[in-house]
């Protein structure tokens, strides 16, 4: 966060200190803020925004980067190193954990065996899944 606020006060000139005064910011300058983390987080997407939100004063409701594409999967899936992508604290003390590497793996198998059953892109898939790594 610390990289961040950083960035922040050298695009626009501010002497953000802590994370209250960035959210406070982030509040009165939403278009500004989002926009800096959009390109602070290097998100991976395939056509460029048109505008950040179409109508803020429609929250919920209003349109943020329309016109961009991503794929979601991609930018979760981009590291494969030993880094924790996902942690789980279970509500009865246990946590686990999943590393980027670990992730890609178990994703390219499901992926994999999608694809064996003939599923193609375009198609639906559901799953009643455990809220657990």
């Amino acid at each position: 966060m610390a990289t961040f606020i950083k960035q922040v006060n050298n695009d626009y000139r501010l002497q953000i200190e802590n994370y209250f005064q960035l959210y406070k910011w982030s509040i009165e300058k939403a278009e500004a803020f989002w926009e800096t983390f959009w390109k602070f987080s290097g998100i991976i997407h395939h056509s460029p925004y048109d505008e950040i939100v179409d109508d803020i004063s429609k929250m919920p409701g209003a349109l943020w980067f329309k016109g961009s594409t991503l794929n979601f999967a991609e930018n979760l899936l981009r590291y494969k190193d030993d880094h924790i992508a996902i942690r789980f604290f279970g509500e009865d003390g246990t946590n686990s954990f999943l590393s980027y590497d670990d992730l890609y793996k178990q994703v390219a198998g499901l992926a994999s065996a999608l694809k064996k059953q003939g599923i193609k892109k375009g198609d639906r898939v559901c799953g009643f899944l455990p809220n657990i790594p």
